[in-house]
């Protein structure tokens, strides 16, 4: 509720009276901040009476239990100085109650970034539409998902992207295969048959610097066995 009402366009001659000459500018200008809110279980009865019937009726001002409204049963005017003084107030209450949290600076960089949805689908990338690499897609796709709640799935325009905290995975599509880019140090995976590939410095597409193929004839589990571990190694796992 306001203080004041602003239900009605033409104030009572009290309210104009409190608010001075320039009143209709002070309603527009005030009706709606921060000094001017407050809360009661007698809004209706408040009606649009005058400040000091506001303040002196049973459950007005004065006998509000709210801190909120602490204050309020010692004023004898209500008017933009008066708005401003208790805006104040309040916004310093809420800055001492309510601490501005502190982020790590490189958190606070990402976030400054733009942030838009890329437009990329699925249609986007010809070599995943062949039933056979759709399904290997797909199944790729639900395990990977099904790591973590908290990874997601991006189509953009050369690769489609897994993320948690950032990318841990790149499928880059080609006509012979999935291309997997793992960011995962090679020397930190352990691959006991030797399918991964140091890419580090040779500006592929993707993020990682670890790079593993995947196709129909690949042993599904073992890649994938890769790719789990590029999302443990980013979530700072052993």
């Amino acid at each position: 509720m306001s203080t004041y009402s602003h239900r009605n366009e033409n104030l009572s001659k009290d309210w104009q009276n409190s608010l001075g000459e320039d009143w209709q500018s002070i309603q527009q200008k005030y009706l709606h901040t921060l000094g001017n809110l407050t809360l009661s279980g007698y809004n209706s009865e408040y009606s649009d009476h005058p400040f000091k019937k506001k303040r002196d009726m049973e459950g007005g001002f004065k006998d509000s239990p709210l801190r909120l409204n602490r204050g309020l049963g010692n004023l004898d005017t209500w008017n933009a100085a008066e708005i401003e003084k208790r805006a104040a107030r309040l916004a310093g209450e809420a800055l001492r109650i309510w601490h501005r949290p502190e982020l790590p600076g490189p958190v606070i960089a990402e976030l400054r970034q733009p942030r838009a949805e890329s437009g990329f689908a699925i249609g986007d990338h010809p070599n995943l539409l062949a039933p056979a690499r759709r399904e290997l897609f797909e199944h790729l796709s639900s395990e990977t998902l099904a790591l973590d709640p908290a990874v997601t799935r991006h189509f953009l325009k050369l690769y489609v992207a897994f993320k948690a905290e950032t990318n841990f995975l790149d499928v880059v599509p080609q006509k012979a295969r999935l291309r997997l880019s793992l960011s995962i140090p090679i020397e930190t995976l352990r691959d006991e048959r030797g399918l991964a590939r140091d890419i580090s410095g040779k500006g592929l597409w993707g993020n990682g610097t670890t790079e593993v193929d995947l196709n129909e004839e690949s042993d599904f589990f073992y890649v994938m066995g890769l790719v789990r571990q590029a999302f443990e190694y980013q979530m700072g796992g052993d």
